[in-house]
């Protein structure tokens, strides 16, 4: 699940978030280009979502107690059907209110970020650029949003029992965890290594492929392809 949900998750942000800017400017051509970005970026984000029955997978499969119950992704995905549509989507708000603002950040920065870093003289440090700043962003985003991922992995855990609000739920995990804030934060450093080093390839990989991308076209124009 962890595979499968990360390429289509990303392939959805950076796509549509793409595709979402060029229909909006093309339809409302006066907005502000900042407010397209944003909403480009709340809308790949929350379409992001569609993809969330992976996401509640991948949480049950992580957990000891239904190692015996569910085989793998398959297995499980068909076992939550007796539950109902619902319960593949438990934890649908706190997914949202992390996709659309993190879209919107990370999309919103990630250029002046880089505009930001030492000007590059050659394709390396062009791509070296992209990464950093990839990994800059994306490391503090997933940590500034990281109690939001607790609280989401805390209402995915529980299976065929009542649903909870975000709100409900953070407020059990403040209690359980001592009623400190920071212990919301236990393994963020963890979170924040991964994250540096995956978001940094993913961003420069990105930067590559729409290089890729536009030196295509531009040869199939001047060959009237």
């Amino acid at each position: 699940p962890p595979l499968l949900q990360r390429a289509s998750s990303l392939s959805i942000m950076f796509g549509l978030y793409r595709e979402y800017q060029i229909v909006l400017t093309r339809h409302i051509s006066s907005m502000n280009p900042l407010l397209i970005g944003s909403l480009a970026a709340i809308g790949a984000g929350t379409t992001e979502a569609a993809l969330m029955p992976l996401e509640r997978v991948q949480t049950l499969l992580q957990i000891t107690k239904y190692h015996d119950r569910f085989q793998n992704m398959c297995h499980a995905l068909i076992a939550l059907r007796r539950f109902g549509l619902r319960e593949y989507y438990r934890g649908f708000t706190a997914v949202i209110l992390r996709n659309g603002p993190s879209n919107v950040l990370f999309f919103g920065f990630r250029k002046p970020l880089k505009d930001a870093l030492p000007v590059p003289h050659s394709p390396i440090g062009n791509t070296v650029n992209d990464f950093i700043s990839g990994a800059m962003l994306g490391a503090s985003l997933s940590t500034l949003f990281f109690p939001l991922n607790v609280v989401k992995s805390n209402m995915q855990k529980s299976l065929g029992t009542q649903f909870y609000s975000v709100w409900t739920t953070l407020w059990w995990v403040y209690e359980k965890r001592g009623r400190r804030w920071r212990n919301l934060y236990h393994g963020v450093h963890i979170n924040y290594t991964r994250s540096f080093i995956s978001w940094g390839i993913i961003n420069a990989a990105y930067e590559l492929l729409m290089q890729l991308t536009d030196h295509y076209q531009k040869r199939k124009i001047f060959y009237n392809i």
